[in-house]
This record gives C-alpha cells, structure tokens and sequence, in this order.
C-alpha cells in the first residue's frame, strides 16, 4: 500500500475555495449585479420599462435628471443622509460578527441610542456646539451599555446573544415609548421641539446639497468607519477580538480573556448603533419622536454588514448601496415604477450572498475531507 501523497500547506485550506469562488469582494459585486439583474426581470415582468429604475437610481447618486436635464444635489444629500444609519447600524453587526458574534440587537440599541439622544437634547443647557455633541456622546454610551450588557451575559453565564438581544429590542422600544411619553406636553406621536443647539449643523452643507437633510454628522459617521478599521485591524483589542471570533478555544489556550472581548465587541457594537440613533434624532427631526414602530435601521444593518463582508470599506459601500435604494423609490415611483422594486433587489441580495456563505461551508467541507485522505483537491473532486 502507498503511502500518503502530502499535499503542500498551499493547495490545502482556502486555496481550493478562493479558486472556485473568489475572493469576497468580487463575490460580494457579482450578488448585487445578479440582485439588479433580477430586479430588472421583474420590473420587465410587471409591464414596465426597466430604464426607468436605472434613470432613478442615477439621479439619485448624482443628482442629474436625464430627462429633464436638471441637476439638482438635493437628491444626493438626501441618498447620504438616508446611508449614515444603515453604515452604522451594519458596523454594529459587523463588529459582534469579528468577534464570533451575533448581534440581532442593533435595532433595540439604535433605539436606546435614539432616546438618551432625545433627553439630552431637551433637557441639557443649550450651549452651541455643545449640546449635539453630548447629546450624539450620550446616545453612544446608552447603547454601549445595552450591547455590553449582553456581551456580558454570553461571558458569564453562557446565554445565547441572539435570544438576548431579541427580547432586548421589545424591551428597548416600550422602554422608549414609556420614558418619552412622560415627558411634559409630550403626546402619542412627539415631544416639544428641540432647541435649536441640539439639532446637528447642517448650514456648512446647504450650498452644497441644496438644503438638503445631510448634516455634519456624515463626518462622524467617516470617523466611526475609520474607528471600525482601526480597532479591528491595528490594535491589539481587535486582535483579541478577530482571535475569539476564529476559535475561542485557541483565543483562550493563548491567554486571551474571551469573556472581557465578549463584552468589549458587544458594547463598541452597541455604540455604533447608539449613534445612529442619536444622528437620525437629531439630523433629521426637530423634535422628540414617541416611537410607534421600528424604523427598522438595526434590521436592515445585518443585511449590511453580510455585503460589506462585515469589513470596514465594504459596510461603507454596502451601506451607500443600500440607502441609494431605499432614497430612488419616490424617484421610481414618478416614473411608474413600483418602490417594492428596491425591496426586492435587497433581499435578492441578501439571499445570494448566504448561497455564497454556503457553497463556501460545502468546498470548505469537500477540502477538508481530501485533505484528510492525503489527496489533492482536483483528485477528491475527480473522484
């Protein structure tokens, strides 16, 4: 009987998955070109032009009406302002996911984010530049607390972060109902006005956007994403942190302390999301919300952070994408095409890029087993 042929480190592993599948960022392109390439067989199918969702999605990125031959950067203002959440809320999700995590909980954090932002805007002293500064600071530390309080629960007494979060998002949003409503001359819908110190400058940008809704706060939202980098990639935090999320039983044979990164990943996660509260509270309202339902942010972050590969410039992109979309539909809908189009794509998306996780997981599988047979993997597959 032959020996074993070994086969080099190289051909092992990842080799054989990155040659048949590629790398995630192409992958991550080649699902959103098949999401709008659905999306336009769709739209064929129901009786309508295509090119009038792509004329929409072009003006909302530029601004530039082709029909009409307007531009007008409102529009682009407006695909900016409606992206911030969704990066930060995908950088939540992300975050936990590098860290071995799953945080369903972005949306309740975003909401306990959201109404520390909302306190502090109406009742902290009306110092400019001041007050929307500790208003977005308290937003981030509220959440930061939700998140690492679950992080804290997975550490120390193992329950799952998934159930955890979940059923901190109901106790999250009537949390927030109750503590707004008692609020004096708040009703069922908002609270008085903000002053004006508390709402995010967006004067600097007017010129620019055509008095649109985007604020200083894209500026926060370039910082968190350098944040993100940083942290995970050039820190030893991070390092921690990417190792747990590897193996947490190498991360802990190595001296790692899994239950401090447990709690550390949950609350930075928690953070991003707080703050993505905070700048919808008080970049796009002038007054206190009393939330009748989710606005769906932290939902839409996990579909985020799987595009972005839960990598910094990828969520960024990703999250861009995703609020071009959501910004085109009343520009889809003057030109006869229905808004459910984008929802559509979205979740076309979302669906493509877990067949991608899973044909990785199946040749990931089919390596592994011809790795342990001694074979390469053209043979395995040979055979």
């Amino acid at each position: 009987m032959s020996e074993p042929r070994i086969v080099p480190a190289e051909k092992r592993g990842k080799a054989p998955v990155d040659a048949l599948i590629g790398s995630n960022g192409a992958l991550s392109i080649l699902v959103v070109v098949l999401g709008f390439g659905f999306g336009t067989l769709i739209v064929l199918a129901v009786g309508r032009n295509p090119s009038g969702m792509y004329l929409a999605l072009v003006q909302t990125l530029t601004g530039y009406n082709a029909t009409s031959h307007v531009w007008n950067p409102r529009y682009v203002g407006e695909w900016l302002t409606a992206s911030m959440p969704l990066i930060l809320t995908g950088m939540s999700m992300g975050f936990a996911a590098r860290s071995g995590l799953f945080n369903i909980g972005a949306e309740g954090q975003y909401i306990i984010g959201l109404t520390a932002a909302q306190f502090v805007a109406l009742y902290f002293p009306p110092i400019a530049g001041l007050h929307w500064s500790l208003a977005l600071l308290a937003a981030a530390l509220a959440a930061a607390f939700w998140g690492g309080f679950v992080g804290w629960l997975r550490a120390r007494y193992a329950v799952s972060e998934v159930v955890a979060t979940i059923m901190l998002n109901y106790i999250a949003f009537f949390l927030s109902r109750y503590l707004t409503r008692l609020i004096p001359d708040a009703n069922t819908y908002r609270t008085p006005a903000f002053p004006e110190t508390a709402i995010i400058p967006r004067s600097f940008l007017d010129p620019l956007t055509n008095h649109s809704r985007l604020s200083l706060a894209i500026f926060v939202v370039l910082l968190c994403v350098f944040l993100y980098w940083l942290i995970l990639e050039r820190t030893k935090l991070g390092f921690e942190l990417r190792a747990t999320g590897l193996n947490r039983n190498a991360a802990l044979y190595a001296g790692i302390r899994v239950e401090r990164s447990f709690t550390a990943s949950m609350a930075i996660a928690g953070a991003f999301a707080g703050l993505a509260g905070g700048i919808v509270a008080l970049g796009s309202f002038s007054y206190g919300r009393v939330l009748g339902g989710y606005d769906n942010y932290g939902f839409n972050g996990i579909a985020v952070a799987l595009v972005g590969n839960s990598r910094a410039v990828g969520t960024l992109v990703s999250g861009l994408l995703f609020g071009m979309l959501a910004s085109a539909q009343p520009l889809m809908q003057s030109r006869q095409i229905p808004k459910e189009i984008t929802w559509i794509i979205s979740g076309l998306v979302v669906v493509f890029v877990s067949l991608r996780a899973g044909f990785r997981m199946l040749v990931e599988w089919r390596a592994k087993r011809a790795a342990e047979r001694g074979q390469s993997y053209a043979e395995a597959r040979d055979d």
